[in-house]
C-alpha cells in the first residue's frame, strides 16, 4: 500500500504572519503557501530548482505596493521577494528563498493603445503574443522577439532586457520602453516619466534617482570603457545607456531594463511600437556544414538583411523527427545528393515593397553566382513571401530551443552558457574554439542563433543526475567565461546573469562593480528584491549566487535510477514552459489556460510527480514493485477497510499524494502534451500510473466506477434504450446522480440503436471473411465500434456506412469489444491491462484476414495504439486500427468524382487528440473534400472541454464550460453551425450540450453531397 507522505520543507513562521497580515491589510489578490504551489515555481527554465516560502498573485499596482509597505516593518527583516513572469528564463532569475511574486494571473491587461502616436501601455503580466494580438488590428507590433513569445510575458522580457530575432534593426526591449511603473521594496512608487512627478524625498525610490544618475554621471568615462559597444549590450544595470549624451539627459527606465527585478517591481510599461512590414521575404540558404553557415552569415548582414537566424543540424534532425517538421517540411526540403548541416534563415522585411524585392533579388543573384561556382558551403536555397510560411519556419527555429531537450539518453542539452555575445565578425572562430573545448569533454551539442548578433545559443549535453558531469558543467562554464573575454564579448548578451551573477565581479572590475552595489543599495538597501542577483547592496555581507547553487539533478538524483527511467514522462521536463501557450487555440494545456495555476499544467505536474517519487524513494519505498503489486494481487478486505480509513481521516492527516492528486484531477488527459510538448511530457500516462498507486491507499469515488465500467453496462443498456433514456430524463435521477455519484448531463442512448440501424447490412462472420479472395477482401472493411459513438451517437457509425456502399465497399460491423480508455484515464490499469489484452488478441485474429479496420472516433482508435502500446508492449500485435479519413485518403483514386458539383463551405473542428497525435490529419480531410468536389475551411480550436467523461463530473463542470467558452464558443457564434463538422464524440457531445444543437462527422457530409 502507499505510505502517507506526511513530510514537506515547513514555511518560515515570520512567513506565515506576514502573509496573514498582508490578507487583512486588504490585498485582493491569491495568496498561496501550499507545498505543491512552491513546487510549481521552484524551477524555471534553467537546470537550478529553489524552493520558495509562498507564492502571491497581486491583482493590481496597489497589492504590490502593499507587500512593500508591509515588508519594511523590522518583524518582517528577513523576507525577501522574486518577481515572476512566464518563469522561461534559463539562468534561474526569478527563483528565490523567499516569496514569489508572481504577476501573470492577473497583472495581465492591455491598458492603453494610442494608435496616432504608436504607442500602448501595459500591466506586465501581459504576454508577448497576447499584446501582439492586441496591436495588430492598428497596424502594429511590439518588435523585440524571442523564442518564448507565446508564454514569455512583458515583465520578463523588461527585466532580462529580452531580445531575439531582427535586434539589429528593432534592438532589445529596453529600445522600445517610454516609460515603467516601478514599485520599490518599501512600497514607494515611481513613474519612470518623471514628467509625471518625482518621488518624495525619504522614500527608496527618490534616493534611488538620485544616487543613479550621479553615478552615471560621475564614473561615466570608466562606463563607457568597459561596457563593450555590441548590439547585445549588457544586461544588468545599464549604466551607460542611462545618461543621453546628445540631451545630457538621464533616464532611469535603461536602469530598471534588465535588472531582474534586483531593483524593483515593474508592474505597468508604456511601450513603443512598431508598424507591421507590408513586405515580408524569407531566403532559406542551405550549407554543407555549420561553420559554413556562421562564415557565410557576414556576407547575409552586408546584404541589408533584417536578420539572420542560424540552425545547425543537430536542431535540423531533431525537428524532423517532431510534430513540427510536417509545417515545414517543404519549404526545407533536402538537397538531392547534398547533406545539410546547417541553414541561414535570412529575412527581409520593410514598408516599401519594391525595396524588400529588390534587396532579395540581389541576394538570390548572389547566391545563385555562388552556387555555380561552388563557394561558401552553399548547396542551395529557398524564397519564401507567404506570411503563413514564414511563421511556420520560425516556430520551428523557435522550438529548436525545446527540441533539443528531448535528445535520447539521459544527458540533455542544457542551457548554462548559451547567450555568450561576440562581435559577429569574430563569432566563427569563437565557435571553433568553443567546439573545440565541448569535443575535448566529448559532449554532444546542438547550436542555433542570431549570427547577425554574434549570438548563438550552445547547449552541451549533460546528465546533471550523475555528481560528476555537474562538476564538468562548472569547468565549462568557467572556461567559456574566459573564452568569451577573449574574442572580446559578453557571458550575458541576451538571457541575463541570474546564477551567473558570480561572473559580475571580475568582469567589471572592483571600482565599477563598487559602484553597481551602490545602485543596488539606494534601490534596495535592506537586499531584499531578489537577493544574490546582479549584485548586492554596498556594505552588505551578502553574497552573490553562483554557478554550482542546487539544480534539480540534485533532487533527481535521489531517486532510483530505474525509476527515474520508468517515470521519463515526467523526469525529462526541461520546464521550457511551452505549456503555458497564450494560444487558446492551441491544444496543449486546457487546464492551464482556464486556471492559470502553474500546478495544472504539464511542467507543474511533472514537477511534483518528481518530487513525490523523491518522497517515495526517501521512505525507502520499492515504487516499481509497489505499482506491480497493484496490478497482480486481489484486494484483500482489510485493505478495502483500510482505505475507507484512510479517505476518512483525510480530512485532518496531511499528505503530499493529495496535493499531487489535486494536480492530476484537473487534467483532461487530451493527450495533447505527448505530442506538442517538445519533450514528450505525457501527463495522461504518469497520471494513469498515479492514480493507480494513489487508489492502492484511498478509497475511489464512485463516479469512477462508473466511468471504468460504462463499457459494460452500455450493451446492457441498450437491451431498453427508451426505458433508460425516459430515466436518465427524470428531474430526480439527475439529482440523485449529481449527489450520490458526481455525474451530471448523462447522454441519451441512440434510437434506434446501432443494432437496429445496421440490419440491412452484411453481418460479420469470420469464416465467410476469411474465404474471400483478396481482391474481395479489399472491397470490405470492418468497422471497429467504440462505446461511446455506437451506443449515444449511431447515426455516424451508420452513415459511415452508407457512405462505404455509395463509394462501392462492402462494410461489416464488428461485434463490440470493450476498448478500455475510460478505464485506463481513470488508473483503473489493472482492467484496463486485462481488457486491451482481450481486444488487442480479438482485432489481431481479425486484422489478420487482411481486412482493413476502420473506426470513426479518433481518440479511440488512437488508443489502439497509444495505450495499447504502453500497456501491453510487444504482446499487442501489429493490428492497426485505421480512423476513417486514414481509410478513405489512399482509396480516393478508386472513386467516380465525375458528377460532383461546387459546394457552400464546410468547417472543420478537430478533435484535440486526433490532430495533435496526427498532425497531418486536419489537411488530409481537406484533400478528401476536395476530391469529391467539397470545400473544408479548417477552424483553429484548442480543446472543447468535454474529454470523454471530464465534462460530465461535477467537479468538472466548471472547468469544462470555461475551457469550451476559450475557443469553441467563439468560433461557433460566428459559424453556421449546420456547415461545422466534428471528428470527436467528445466535441460533438459538447457542442450539443451547450449549444442544443447535433453537429455532424465529416463523414457525414460527405455522405450529403456525394
Amino acid at each position: 500500500m502507499l505510505p502517507r507522505l506526511h513530510s514537506q520543507s515547513d514555511v518560515d513562521p515570520v512567513v506565515l504572519i506576514f502573509l496573514e497580515e498582508l490578507k487583512k491589510s486588504g490585498f485582493s489578490g491569491d495568496i498561496e503557501s501550499q507545498y505543491s504551489s512552491r513546487l510549481a515555481v521552484a524551477t524555471d527554465n534553467s537546470v537550478y530548482q529553489q524552493l520558495p516560502q509562498a507564492v502571491v498573485h497581486p491583482k493590481s499596482t496597489q497589492d504590490v505596493a502593499l507587500i512593500g509597505k508591509l515588508s519594511v516593518k523590522p518583524d518582517y527583516e528577513r523576507i525577501t521577494f522574486s518577481p515572476r513572469g512566464g518563469g522561461t528564463g534559463t539562468n534561474g532569475q526569478s527563483l528565490t528563498k523567499g516569496i514569489v511574486v508572481d504577476l501573470s494571473r492577473h497583472m495581465n491587461k492591455v491598458l492603453e493603445i494610442n494608435e496616432d502616436e504608436g504607442w500602448v501601455r501595459v500591466q506586465t503580466g501581459v504576454v508577448k503574443d497576447q499584446l501582439n494580438d492586441a496591436v495588430r488590428p492598428y497596424g502594429y507590433f511590439f518588435s523585440p522577439d524571442l523564442s518564448t513569445s507565446n508564454r514569455a510575458t512583458i515583465g520578463g522580457m523588461v527585466n532580462t532586457d529580452a531580445s531575439g530575432q531582427g535586434s539589429l534593426k528593432y534592438g532589445k526591449t529596453s529600445d522600445h520602453v517610454l516609460s515603467l511603473q516601478a514599485v520599490f521594496a518599501d512600497g514607494s512608487v515611481l513613474e519612470s516619466d518623471l514628467s509625471k512627478g518625482r518621488p518624495d524625498d525619504g522614500q527608496y525610490a527618490a534616493t534611488a534617482l538620485k544616487v543613479t544618475e550621479q553615478v552615471c554621471r560621475d564614473k561615466r568615462e570608466h562606463i563607457k570603457a568597459k561596457f563593450p559597444p555590441l548590439n547585445r549590450f549588457l544586461t544588468g544595470y545599464d549604466l551607460k545607456n542611462a545618461l543621453d549624451e546628445s540631451s545630457d539627459e538621464f533616464n532611469l527606465t535603461r536602469v530598471l531594463c534588465g535588472a531582474e527585478g534586483s531593483l524593483a517591481f515593474i508592474t505597468e510599461a508604456k511601450l513603443n511600437l512598431t508598424p507591421i512590414p507590408k513586405a515580408r521575404t524569407l531566403v532559406n540558404v542551405k550549407y554543407d556544414s555549420f561553420d559554413s553557415a556562421l562564415r557565410n552569415a557576414p556576407l547575409m548582414v552586408e546584404a541589408k538583411a533584417l536578420s539572420v537566424e542560424t540552425v545547425d543540424s543537430k536542431v535540423l534532425n531533431l525537428a524532423k523527427e517532431d510534430i513540427v517538421w510536417h509545417t515545414v517540411s517543404d519549404l526545407l526540403a533536402d538537397v538531392p545528393g547534398k547533406d545539410m548541416q546547417g541553414i541561414n534563415m535570412v529575412e527581409y522585411a520593410g514598408q516599401n515593397e519594391e525595396e524588400v524585392t529588390l534587396q532579395v533579388a540581389e541576394l538570390t543573384a548572389r547566391l545563385d553566382k555562388m552556387l555555380e561556382q561552388g563557394e561558401a558551403g552553399i548547396i542551395g536555397y529557398q524564397v519564401c513571401d507567404d506570411l503563413a510560411s514564414i511563421g511556420r519556419i520560425y516556430n520551428m527555429r523557435k522550438k529548436a530551443v525545446g527540441l533539443l531537450g528531448a535528445a535520447k539518453g539521459r544527458a540533455k542539452p542544457v542551457a548554462f552558457a548559451e547567450d555568450t555575445c561576440v562581435p559577429p565578425e569574430n563569432l566563427a572562430d569563437f565557435i571553433v574554439e568553443f567546439r573545440e573545448l565541448l569535443d575535448a569533454k566529448q559532449l554532444s551539442y546542438g547550436m542555433f542563433g542570431h549570427v547577425d548578433a554574434g549570438v548563438l545559443h550552445v547547449r552541451p549535453a549533460l546528465d546533471l543526475c550523475d555528481p560528476k558531469q555537474e562538476a564538468l558543467m562548472h569547468e565549462i562554464s568557467d572556461e567559456v567565461v574566459k573564452l568569451v573575454a577573449k574574442y572580446g564579448g559578453l557571458m550575458w548578451g541576451e538571457h541575463g546573469k541570474g546564477y551567473r551573477s558570480e561572473y559580475g565581479p571580475e568582469f567589471f572590475g572592483d571600482e565599477l562593480f563598487t559602484e553597481l552595489r551602490r545602485v543596488k543599495a539606494a534601490f534596495d538597501p535592506h537586499n531584499k528584491m531578489n537577493p544574490g542577483k546582479i549584485c548586492t547592496p554596498l556594505e552588505s555581507d551578502a553574497e552573490l549566487v553562483k554557478v554550482t547553487d542546487t539544480k534539480r539533478g540534485y533532487f533527481d538524483r535521489q531517486i532510483d535510477v530505474q525509476v527515474r527511467d520508468s517515470f521519463k514522462q515526467a523526469m525529462e521536463c526541461n520546464g521550457n514552459g511551452l505549456c503555458f501557450n497564450y494560444d487558446t487555440s492551441s491544444p496543449m494545456c486546457p487546464s492551464m489556460k482556464v486556471t492559470a495555476d502553474r500546478r495544472h499544467s504539464p511542467k507543474g505536474r511533472a514537477g511534483l510527480v518528481r518530487e513525490w517519487l523523491r518522497q517515495l524513494t526517501e521512505q525507502g519505498v520499492d515504487i516499481l514493485d509497489l505499482e506491480q503489486k497493484t496490478l497482480e494481487n486481489n484486494t484483500p478486505v482489510k485493505t478495502m477497510i483500510d482505505r475507507v480509513r484512510n479517505s476518512f481521516n483525510k480530512r485532518h492527516e496531511y499528505d503530499f499524494s493529495h496535493e499531487v492528486y489535486e494536480a492530476m484531477n484537473g487534467c483532461l488527459a487530451c493527450k495533447a502534451c505527448a505530442s506538442q510538448c517538445p519533450i514528450k511530457v505525457d501527463v495522461p500516462s504518469f497520471r494513469s500510473r498515479f492514480l493507480n498507486i494513489y487508489y492502492s491507499r484511498y478509497q475511489r469515488p464512485a463516479k469512477d466506477y462508473l466511468v471504468a465500467n460504462i463499457e459494460t453496462m452500455l450493451p446492457v443498456m441498450a437491451k431498453a434504450p427508451k426505458l433508460v433514456n425516459s430515466a436518465i430524463k427524470q428531474k430526480w435521477v439527475q439529482k440523485i446522480t449529481a449527489s450520490s455519484i458526481g455525474y451530471v448531463d448523462a447522454p441519451l442512448l441512440s434510437v434506434p440503436t446501432l443494432e437496429e440501424r445496421m440490419k440491412s447490412f452484411k453481418a460479420f462472420d469470420l469464416t465467410h471473411l476469411a474465404s474471400l479472395s483478396e481482391q474481395e477482401k479489399q472491397n470490405h472493411l470492418v468497422i471497429v465500434q467504440d462505446p461511446f459513438t455506437s451506443y449515444y451517437d449511431a447515426s455516424v457509425v451508420e452513415d459511415f456506412a452508407k457512405l462505404a456502399v455509395k463509394l462501392g465497399k462492402t462494410p461489416v460491423l464488428l461485434p463490440f469489444k470493450p476498448n478500455g480508455k475510460a478505464q485506463h484515464i481513470k488508473g483503473f490499469l489493472k482492467q484496463f491491462a486485462k481488457n486491451a489484452s482481450s481486444t488487442a488478441a480479438f482485432l489481431q485474429k481479425v486484422a489478420d484476414l487482411g481486412i482493413p479496420l476502420v473506426g470513426v472516433d479518433p481518440a479511440l482508435v488512437l488508443c489502439y495504439r497509444d495505450e495499447y502500446q504502453e500497456v501491453l508492449g510487444e504482446k499487442r500485435g501489429d493490428f492497426q486500427v485505421l480512423t476513417s479519413h486514414e481509410w478513405l485518403l489512399p482509396r480516393l483514386s478508386e472513386f467516380d468524382v465525375s458528377s460532383q458539383t461546387a459546394q457552400e463551405p464546410w468547417y472543420l473542428l478537430a478533435h484535440c487528440t486526433e490532430k495533435t497525435k496526427m498532425p497531418n490529419a486536419e489537411k488530409e480531410w481537406g484533400e478528401i473534400f476536395a476530391h469529391f468536389g467539397g470545400q473544408l475551411n479548417t477552424v483553429p480550436v484548442g480543446c472543447c472541454g468535454m474529454a470523454g467523461t471530464f465534462g460530465h463530473e461535477v467537479d468538472k463542470l466548471q472547468m469544462s464550460k470555461d475551457i469550451y467558452g476559450l475557443s469553441w464558443k467563439p468560433n461557433l457564434d460566428t459559424l453556421p453551425k449546420e456547415r461545422c463538422l466534428i471528428t470527436g464524440y467528445s466535441c460533438r457531445s459538447q457542442v450539443k450540450r451547450f449549444e442544443g444543437v447535433n453537429v455532424q462527422h465529416p463523414v457525414q457530409a460527405l455522405l450529403q453531397f456525394i
